[in-house]
């Protein structure tokens, strides 16, 4: 860009001047001059795309943080569970093992057993701990009639099963004793597939088994059934071989054992779902939703109570982006605009900078035009002076003749060259230049010049040779002819006969009688010679006894102008 040194180096003498080295350096910077909107967005398109790249780049950390993180939380949802569910099992093995020495379960043992572990019965997200003897089909009538007599005298079994089944095991007690776990007292729990297949499977290893979903009998009367699960501990009496007495057992709701587990992992804000057994929407036991947008999922088996579990778990976030790449592109499309702007300022100072060296250079071009047409001119000029002054002389009869000869006629051609100043040296009137010329002998008398003809342009060269002929003319009118006495007239017409070439006939009358001069005079010579040179045509030039006539023959050249100079026109 151009500097304010620069401006100083532009200029010399009033003249505008290019510094080459200035030159230069914008020459260089032309390709800004070739695309001037392009750069910026070109600039702001890289910026964004390494905006875009840094936030790709973070955030594909921040999955990979997260991805880790996820894990870490997986690890802790599955070591909850399971502590959930160790805990219960811990409970169960504990009656288990105190029903197993004793030939009776009583229903106040039950209680006192129950309250002394569980207390209200809601400890480790269980509804409860219950007992279920088993028994064989034939003797459900006596099981019924003895839990009547002693202290539930609408205790029934139900379902009731047919007689192709061996053995039932209804539940007898369920702690803690509220009007919903009341609902499930009497209820079979071999009639049922899915609790069956738990108990038969914890008979066979002789230790606690969780059931798959299930929906329990407390919430059989609520329209939305909550899936549950139940973990079964089998009471063997000792020295029996391995039989079985019953089944100490817990139900749970599937959504509140997993609330009892969120106790016990730091991160809620993710998604956890638990299948059982398969990822399917019928294994689906319960499911924690946290705000945000889901993201990529992570899913882990895990063996709770010799049962499978599938826990699915995935993360949120609060926005698209994270907290670092939000920023990032906040800065980054900042950062983008900002450097758009700054390329669309390099740019236009760029643009406005070569359009000062086109001006200069236009500049240059028409002062070296100048320069050179005004040497040209003044060589004119001054050769005609020189032959002038030559000519005057050699007719001159003493110093005072030759110059007020001499000053006449340079007076002659200045009066043209004003003319030519007029129009920037473009072009001069005909008529203009005959009317300068005779301007000193028509004022006040104009009634002695009659003028006459079109508008015709003359070339500058061809307005001084003009002038020239028409000084010489008048002068000798003046002395010898029609300007010399009170009753003369000079007649000037002019007629363009073709484009190129227009003609001009002077005619004098009512002067003294003429006669052709013996000897040829400097004026003479000047119009036969210099003029008709200048002009490049003939003169025809008469001494009539009348009056002077001559008939001049002036080419019609175009206006020339300069090419720069016209442009800024």
């Amino acid at each position: 860009m151009l500097l304010r040194n620069d401006s100083v180096r532009l200029k010399w003498r009033g003249f505008p001047v290019i510094d080459q080295a200035l030159l230069d350096r914008v020459q260089k910077q032309a390709w800004f001059h070739k695309y001037p909107r392009g750069w910026p967005f070109l600039l702001f398109i890289i910026a964004s795309i390494t905006t875009a790249v840094s936030v790709m780049a973070i955030e594909r950390a921040d999955r990979q943080t997260r991805q880790v993180e996820l894990d870490r939380n997986l690890t802790e949802i599955a070591s909850a569970l399971q502590r959930r569910a160790t805990e219960n099992i811990a409970l169960l093995r504990a009656g288990a093992a105190l029903f197993a020495t004793q030939e009776q379960v009583s229903a106040a043992k039950f209680r006192s057993f129950a309250e002394d572990l569980q207390g209200r019965g809601d400890l480790y997200g269980s509804l409860g701990m219950g007992w279920a003897p088993l028994v064989p089909v034939d003797r459900l009538s006596a099981l019924e009639l003895s839990v009547q007599n002693s202290e539930k005298p609408d205790f029934l079994v139900y379902p009731r099963p047919d007689l192709s089944r061996r053995s039932a095991a209804p539940i007898v007690y369920l702690e803690p004793d509220d009007g919903t776990n009341r609902t499930a007292i009497g209820y079979d729990m071999l009639s049922e597939e899915v609790r069956r297949a738990a108990m038969e499977r914890a008979m066979k290893l002789g230790k606690p088994v969780a059931s798959g979903k299930v929906h329990l009998v407390q919430d059989v009367s609520n329209r939305q059934q909550t899936p549950g699960f139940l973990i079964y501990m089998p009471v063997i009496a000792p020295r029996s071989g391995g039989q079985v007495k019953g089944f100490v057992f817990s139900p749970f709701r599937a959504e509140t054992f997993l609330e009892s587990a969120s106790e016990l992992y730091r991160n809620n804000n993710i998604d956890v779902a638990v299948y059982d057994g398969a990822v399917e929407p019928d294994s689906l036991l319960a499911e924690r939703h946290a705000e945000g947008s889901a993201e990529p999922q992570m899913q882990r088996r895990i063996d709770l109570g010799s049962h499978t579990w599938v826990v699915v778990i995935s993360d949120r976030k609060s926005g698209v982006l994270s907290t670092a790449s939000r920023i990032t592109l906040f800065f980054g499309a900042l950062a983008s605009l900002m450097v758009m702007a700054i390329g669309r300022l390099i740019t236009r100072r760029a643009a406005e900078d070569r359009m000062v060296l086109e001006w200069l250079q236009s500049q240059a071009a028409i002062r070296n035009s100048l320069t050179r047409e005004l040497n040209h001119r003044v060589k004119n000029t001054l050769a005609n002076v020189l032959s002038i002054a030559a000519l005057t002389r050699r007719r001159a009869s003493d110093i005072d003749d030759f110059t007020e000869s001499l000053t006449a006629r340079i007076r002659a051609l200045s009066a043209t060259h004003d003319l030519l100043s007029q129009s920037d040296w473009t072009h001069a009137i005909l008529g203009d230049v005959v009317r300068s010329e005779l301007a000193p002998y028509m004022e006040g008398n104009e009634r002695h010049v009659e003028l006459s003809g079109p508008e015709i342009r003359l070339a500058p060269n061809d307005a001084m040779s003009l002038g020239l002929a028409i000084h010489e003319l008048a002068t000798n009118a003046a002395k010898y002819g029609a300007l010399s006495s009170s009753g003369g007239r000079i007649h000037v017409n002019w007629t363009l006969d073709t484009p190129e070439l227009a003609s001009l006939d002077w005619r004098e009358e009512g002067g003294p009688p003429v006669r052709e001069p013996v000897k040829r005079g400097f004026g003479r010579d000047l119009i036969e010679k210099i003029v008709a040179h200048e002009l490049k045509s003939e003169v025809d030039l008469r001494f009539n006894p009348g009056g002077v006539e001559c008939r001049l023959k002036v080419p019609v050249r175009a206006s020339r102008e300069f090419a720069l100079r016209t442009e800024r026109k």
